[in-house]
């Protein structure tokens, strides 16, 4: 694949080359597709994501306006596709479900750093997509993608305490399943021996 210059792939993505669209869909696939399965629920939803994401890339490209980091630009791009995504009628009737049936909880967990460690990417991966769609959407917005609670506000519609409560309960419900696992893991080894 011959080396282009991030002028280079904006310029031919503007004029809709398709060789220099699929390199850059090619160099940032594995990077976006990370973001989208963090927001999504199954690999299948985040490839779909990633898709949409890049569509909406190559259709409003020409609004880069060359100032700031243009993969900057495209990551906010596939977040917003990702939330937009969530605000779909069906999923936010899960949001508020979700919220309304879960009891509150101890909040003395801890977890070892060597567990912590010893946990693979995908492994937590499926831990973040399990947690309820908009626990999930916040915690993502706020630890990953470096939102604060008030501008989680108002991308979500919500309070910021409740975006303060869905980190809170992110944090805890991720804590449990990889003390989970750390025990899962021991007696597995146990058993080996």
């Amino acid at each position: 694949m011959p080396a282009y210059s991030e002028e280079e792939i904006i310029a031919g993505c503007r004029k809709k080359n398709r060789a220099l669209q699929e390199h850059l869909y090619k160099m940032y696939y594995s990077t976006f597709l990370k973001v989208c399965a963090r927001y999504a629920k199954s690999m299948q939803d985040a490839e779909q994501l990633l898709n949409d994401g890049f569509l909406k890339v190559f259709t409003q490209i020409e609004y880069f306006k060359n100032t700031g980091s243009f993969p900057g630009w495209m990551q906010r791009i596939m977040i917003n596709t990702c939330l937009d995504y969530l605000r779909s009628t069906s999923l936010k009737q899960e949001m508020v479900m979700h919220v309304n049936s879960i009891p509150a909880e101890e909040s003395n967990l801890s977890v070892s750093n060597e567990g912590l460690e010893s946990i693979e990417f995908r492994e937590l991966l499926k831990m973040i997509q399990s947690l309820p769609a908009m626990t999930r959407t916040v915690f993502n917005l706020f630890v990953f993608d470096g939102y604060n609670h008030k501008e989680i506000s108002e991308q979500l519609d919500i309070n910021e305490g409740t975006s303060h409560w869905h980190v809170h309960q992110a944090r805890n419900m991720l804590q449990k399943k990889i003390k989970n696992s750390e025990q899962q893991k021991v007696t597995y080894e146990a058993k080996r021996i």
